[in-house]
């Protein structure tokens, strides 16, 4: 595979919540819009705004590309311009490090408007494999519809994948790849997916909606570790505190092009390296360790506080999706308020002050701890920040 388009032939099947694409009713769904602007040359554009999911634009000049959304999850989402063969090359080696070919059925249970299920599904066409969407349904009966097709690669999110694996899921055999993106996978919901999916290889990655894949990480990467470099990236650590903790900035092959609406002052180019404003540090065997985005980063009690540290601290404790969102306090800059989904749990508010002080320090405990039901999340399953400070300060 050398091309820089995507290509779809149309042979390989398409399931939309389990109803087959080509039968009634479904002429007008995104997914055949998609596959308009695939098989007659033109570009397209993926939007949040659900009364145009997708749109076909112009057809392509002398460089394919198309458009997608960012997820919006810290303020308002952005219109991202890429080219098709930044993506065509992530599929070439998909097929060559996983053998992800025609023989494969693939399933997206996210909407096309997040560009993780926008990505897997233009994967599986380009590949040749059948493509399960499942968004129609229920979390409980999209992990059921991948049982009764013999779904064998899952792209989803942690948030995704979390609210799948609820009550009598069934065991997935077939599942022999899922590859997890969008935040990091929790102790417990990697174990109950390996239960559910035992000859399964659970591949979480890191990347953006600017950058495609950055790291891989597998079953031999160190505890709390993205992973390695994906291959074909580059990556620099920059300006590097005594901890070794800096600006993470890359080259890779993958990178998007630029915006086609909004900006990010975070997002920067510097001779073909690029950085989107996250921090991290790598450790001698080029293992990416996570902090956090620069912009989150605050002063609590004039110690540098990334709230994802806490994020997960309250998530693998928990075992509930959460939020550590911080709110100003006149003595120690910031404080944190911990934001919990589901109902309030009169004894888990001490065990996740105790949690976050052990392996953070004190500094980190929240002051106060709030549930909320429904918990606020954007269309890519990603906790929305936006809304969750909103209630934060609404009720602290």
């Amino acid at each position: 595979m050398t091309s820089d388009r995507f290509t779809y032939d149309g042979r390989a099947g398409i399931t939309v919540g389990g109803v087959a694409l080509d039968q009634a009713g479904l002429g007008a769904d995104p997914v055949r819009v998609l596959l308009q602007a695939l098989t007659t040359g033109h570009s397209f554009r993926a939007s949040t705004d659900p009364a145009t999911p997708i749109t076909v634009l112009a057809p392509f000049a002398d460089s394919p590309d198309f458009q997608c959304q960012s997820s919006g999850s810290s303020g308002r989402a952005k219109t991202i311009r890429r080219t098709q063969a930044s993506w065509v090359r992530s599929f070439e080696q998909t097929a060559q490090r996983f053998g992800i070919g025609p023989a494969d059925i693939v399933a997206v249970p996210g909407t096309l408007t997040h560009s993780l299920a926008l990505y897997g599904l233009v994967e599986a066409l380009h590949l040749g494999a059948r493509a399960e969407l499942l968004f129609p349904l229920r979390p409980d009966r999209q992990w059921r519809r991948m049982h009764e097709a013999g779904v064998s690669v899952l792209y989803a999110t942690p948030t995704q994948l979390r609210l799948m694996l609820v009550g009598d899921a069934p065991a997935l055999p077939a599942l022999r790849h899922v590859f997890c993106g969008g935040g990091k996978l929790d102790p417990e919901c990697r174990a109950d997916l390996a239960r559910h999916a035992p000859d399964a290889q659970i591949l979480e990655f890191y990347g953006a909606t600017e950058t495609s894949f950055i790291t891989m990480a597998d079953a031999d990467t160190p505890e709390g570790s993205v992973g390695r470099p994906y291959p074909g990236v580059e990556m620099q650590i920059r300006d590097a505190d005594a901890g070794g903790v800096g600006e993470i900035w890359l080259r890779s092959p993958y990178l998007f092009s630029g915006y086609a609406t909004g900006s990010s002052a975070d997002t920067r180019w510097d001779d073909r390296f690029l950085s989107i404003g996250e921090m991290g540090y790598l450790d001698a065997q080029g293992n990416l360790f996570l902090k956090g985005r620069k912009n989150r980063m605050v002063t609590v009690a004039d110690h540098n506080v990334f709230p994802e540290d806490i994020e997960a601290v309250l998530i693998a404790t928990s075992g509930r999706l959460s939020a550590a969102i911080p709110v100003p306090d006149a003595q120690r800059g910031h404080a944190i308020v911990a934001v919990i989904a589901g109902a309030a749990d009169d004894a888990l508010p001490a065990r996740l002050r105790q949690a976050c002080s052990r392996a953070l320090g004190p500094h980190a405990a929240p002051r106060r701890v709030l549930f909320a039901d429904p918990f606020p999340l954007l269309p890519a399953g990603k906790p929305d920040l936006v809304a969750l400070r909103e209630f934060a300060l609404g009720v602290a």
